[in-house]
């Protein structure tokens, strides 16, 4: 399978955590056997482009357009990497997160299958708990329960606020 996912950052990136860690070992274990995973990551005005690698663990690593302002990187990512896997030639596009899976109409629309893991109920935690992020966060949501194929959760809490909700 062609397999491309979006919604981290890349690996090696300084400022990456738990979804970094999520998709650089479930892309690696993919491609192993036997699968053409590509990752369309953040761009981080803190990593040099030489520091970007093309190939990582036999997953190829594309760096998406990132407007390096607060409140928008990630959803400028997201755009750019859905815009992507809409026009690339994928079988499945996996995205991590709910912010990210705003964008998961986009390769729905050009008849891709779409695979969204929640790591964690993210409009909950104190950095996107209030204002925007929080609203885009739940946009994000609502949007994945209406166009993803599937949903992966990560513990029974998420899963049954997702039933429930």
């Amino acid at each position: 399978m062609k397999i491309a996912m979006f919604g981290q950052r890349g690996p090696g990136d300084p400022l990456g955590g738990g979804i970094e860690v999520v998709a650089t070992e479930l892309a690696g274990r993919m491609a192993a056997m036997g699968h053409k995973v590509t990752c369309y990551n953040r761009s981080n005005s803190q990593m040099k482009k030489s520091e970007r690698p093309a190939e990582y663990k036999g997953v190829r690593e594309k760096y998406v357009p990132t407007l390096q302002a607060k409140g928008i990187a990630a959803v400028s990512s997201s755009f750019f990497a859905a815009l992507a896997c809409a026009f690339g030639k994928y079988d499945v596009v996996h995205i991590h997160a709910e912010g990210p899976a705003a964008m998961c109409w986009l390769p729905k629309m050009f008849g891709k299958r779409v695979v969204v893991t929640v790591h964690g109920l993210d409009w909950q935690r104190e950095k996107w708990s209030k204002g925007f992020g929080a609203k885009y966060i739940h946009f994000g949501e609502r949007c994945m329960v209406r166009f993803a194929d599937r949903i992966i959760v990560l513990s029974r809490g998420v899963q049954n606020y997702f039933k429930e909700t």
